[in-house]
């Protein structure tokens, strides 16, 4: 079995900082730590008055952050295991109420993948787990083994966009039945292997199914969307929003999110009021360069968005 492990490397690092840092004095948050590539950039820039807090679901991502080889000795920075979507109540606890800048690098981390033991891949016999926060939930077999054949489906079809999600659901549901559930990342790679029967050039046939348990189970679409949320709420004026995202249901939340919030429209019921004001611009929309994804083939797929908070808040 293939087994190459990826280094840790961040995707549109450089563009990434220069998009959100505007004041080198202010407060940010990196709501995906993962390994720190993007804190130690944000903190590198930032003046000795600046601030970071980072979040991450991961426990091991937070024990690299505070122990071990890595870790981060900086009085200006800090650290809160758990999502990014409670950025709102955690920072409350921390006294902070405004941000400068808000950083969200999607999806999962080069470790996360590469550790056999976490189950997020099908290069790798094991567990399947697929929870970022170990400490806590429902892991990938959980799920498998107490849903029903439409339920499965809906999962599949709905976070993995995968076509063949009602013949997955049969054959998952049919080896449950015979006694032999799906436990192991190499089982589940070779039920759907034999029920999708035909796929792009060069993807795995269980690329979709296992992108779609990983979403459903980390909640990674809600997340996101309470995540922009609390992030609009805590910007101050020319506070940037900066989102790097590395498939289209993450890119499409984002996508809607600054649009709706870049309208100006006006309330139905009271139709000659002035329009409610914009809170947010669109800045830009980033692509990594070939040269990057030469270097590193998991930005392949990466869109960064940014966008402005206005003057109202």
């Amino acid at each position: 079995m293939h087994t190459q492990a990826w280094p840790h490397i961040p995707v549109l690092l450089h563009e990434a900082i220069d998009a959100i840092v505007g004041d080198m004095n202010g407060i940010y948050v990196d709501g995906t730590f993962g390994r720190g590539g993007h804190s130690r950039a944000l903190l590198a820039r930032l003046s000795p008055a600046g601030r970071l807090v980072a979040f991450d679901k991961d426990p091991q991502a937070v024990q690299a952050a505070l122990d071990g080889p890595e870790r981060i000795h900086d009085p200006r920075f800090a650290i809160e295991h758990t999502s990014f979507a409670l950025m709102r109540e955690h920072l409350a606890g921390r006294g902070i109420a405004a941000l400068h800048g808000v950083l969200l690098d999607l999806g999962v981390s080069s470790p996360q993948i590469d550790e056999p033991s976490r189950g997020f891949s099908f290069r790798f016999d094991a567990p399947l787990d697929m929870r970022m926060n170990t400490s806590r939930g429902e892991t990938a077999a959980d799920f498998l083994a107490r849903a029903d054949e439409r339920q499965i489906a809906e999962v599949i079809r709905d976070y993995g966009e995968e076509r063949f999600a009602v013949p997955i659901a049969k054959a998952l549901v049919a080896r449950r039945e015979s006694g032999r559930p799906v436990g192991r990342t190499v089982e589940l790679a070779e039920v759907v292997a034999r029920a999708v029967k035909t796929r792009e050039p060069g993807q795995d046939p269980a690329t979709r199914t296992f992108q779609a348990l990983r979403i459903f189970i980390n909640a990674e679409l809600e997340d996101l969307q309470q995540g922009l949320s609390a992030a609009m709420d805590l910007l101050i004026p020319k506070g940037r929003l900066v989102v790097i995202s590395f498939h289209s249901l993450e890119d499409r939340i984002v996508k809607h999110f600054i649009a709706r919030e870049s309208r100006s429209e006006p309330d139905r019921r009271a139709p000659f009021a002035p329009a409610a004001p914009t809170r947010l611009k669109a800045v830009a929309r980033v692509r990594p360069t070939p040269a990057e994804v030469q270097a590193n083939a998991r930005a392949r797929s990466a869109v960064m968005r940014v966008a402005e908070r206005t003057g109202v808040r």
